[in-house]
């Protein structure tokens, strides 16, 4: 064979890695869904290649958080901690806030739901976490079984109190060999963390594979019927999560506090949004998050190594704005007018379970029964609205994960832990870097 020949498969590989992975995420995600709507049924059968997609993602997010926050918490110090844990939960707080407003705003302009024939349905219900349970559960009884558990709020607890430890014995301590020892342990930490980064680029570069087998086998078992059937509800609740990002992630936050192009922040965000809009998970796509953070937005890890695990568990805007609309739409089909009581207890109860609603597939469903029993709304009306959960949930977890980042970075620029001189904040189109540094460039 010659030369030529035996470079023929190299070749072509270079070229096609050449090619921006989100770029090829995207073709595929285009080809799955025209083949999903052409085969139909018959498309199910590519499910365990999405499947393998999705468990690559979920093997990721433990370490990731694990090696993450160790790494940053060796450049927090305890004070900087409380100011950049502080400012993340109030904008966190705040935005879900804005959302859950903006999502009754838009349901109350367009009144979706009152052309719709309600038609009955099953329901699960789901009674609501007391706050004491929240708190307590927070605080593990096992630390290992809630990292195996995938249990994220203990396991950043866990993280974060031991990482604090350690920093403080290490800034205290006298005696050489433990300084040397905690030295080498966060220098391991740093090495596992690029391990890891190593890792999510392969995964990624398999994800065009898995992207394409999950629309597919989406769009050929649940069909488009429901999303025409339901329009309206899935209309409005675009619209509302479209205002919710311009407005309030591009903006206020991008343009009014950081300074920068809305372009430039969506280029440096697009990876981890077009994953999320894919897998319908914040927690999923929470390696991808992390590796933009890192290598486009150029956000100091001691801020998203805390901000971005929290996220995924605690920042649900897009839910908080599509509980808001689907409430309202409930009233409308069952001819219930909600007054101004009845929303205010809506806007409270939506802030609330938004907060706690897993970052997970479905899982909107079924904290939305919460809230229908809040202003006394049958439960049924969420099997109803559940042929289009799968649309629904694309959107908003996009919307989730764009705001995860939106805060870390304006977290970094209040605590000087993002520099706006590099990644795709340098010429306002590009990021940097090339090879298996960065994910988004994909070369």
């Amino acid at each position: 064979m010659s030369t030529t020949q035996e470079s023929l498969p190299r070749r072509t590989w270079e070229q096609y890695r050449s090619i921006p992975i989100i770029y090829r995420i995207a073709v595929a995600f285009v080809l799955g869904t025209a083949l999903g709507a052409i085969a139909g049924e018959r498309a199910a059968v590519l499910s365990p290649l999405g499947d393998l997609f999705l468990r690559l993602l979920e093997m990721l997010i433990i370490p990731l958080i694990v090696f993450t926050l160790l790494g940053g918490m060796r450049k927090l110090t305890p004070s900087k901690l409380g100011k950049v844990g502080g400012l993340t939960v109030a904008l966190y707080a705040a935005t879900t806030t804005i959302a859950a407003l903006i999502g009754l705003a838009v349901a109350n302009l367009f009144d979706p739901g009152t052309a719709v024939e309600f038609t009955g349905g099953e329901a699960q219900q789901a009674e609501p976490p007391s706050v004491s349970e929240v708190v307590l559960g927070i605080v593990p009884e096992n630390p290992l079984a809630a990292m195996v558990n995938g249990e994220i709020l203990a396991t950043i607890f866990v993280v974060v109190v031991f990482g604090l430890a350690l920093t403080i014995v290490r800034e205290s301590t006298t005696e050489e060999p433990i300084a040397d020892a905690i030295d080498g342990f966060f220098a391991f930490i740093d090495a596992g963390t690029q391990a890891l980064f190593t890792i999510v680029w392969g995964v990624m570069e398999y994800g065009v594979v898995g992207v394409f087998a999950l629309m597919a086998a989406a769009i050929g078992t649940e069909g488009l019927g429901a999303i025409v059937q339901l329009g309206a509800l899935v209309g409005v609740i675009a619209i509302g999560i479209a205002i919710h990002m311009t407005v309030t992630y591009l903006g206020v936050m991008t343009v009014g506090i950081l300074g920068q192009s809305p372009l430039s922040f969506l280029n440096g965000a697009k990876d981890a949004m077009v994953t999320a809009f894919t897998i319908r998970s914040s927690s999923g796509t929470l390696p991808v998050t992390i590796t933009d953070a890192e290598t486009n937005l150029r956000i100091d890890e001691s801020v998203y190594g805390f901000g971005l695990p929290l996220g995924a568990t605690i920042n649900m805007d897009g839910a908080a704005i599509r509980q808001a609309v689907t409430v309202v739409f409930a009233a409308n089909m069952v001819g219930v007018s909600l007054g101004l009581g009845d929303q205010l207890i809506v806007l409270a109860t939506v802030i609330l379970i938004s907060i706690g609603t897993a970052g997970v597939p479905g899982a909107g469903l079924i904290m939305l029964t919460v809230i229908l029993n809040a202003v006394g709304l049958p439960l049924e009306i969420v099997g109803f609205v559940a042929g289009v959960d799968p649309i629904l949930g694309r959107i908003a977890t996009t919307n989730n994960v764009t705001g995860d980042l939106a805060v870390a970075s304006v977290v970094g620029k209040w605590t000087d832990g993002i520099d706006l001189t590099e990644g795709v904040w340098a010429d306002g189109s590009q990021a940097s870097g090339d090879g298996e540094d960065s994910v988004a460039a994909g070369d």
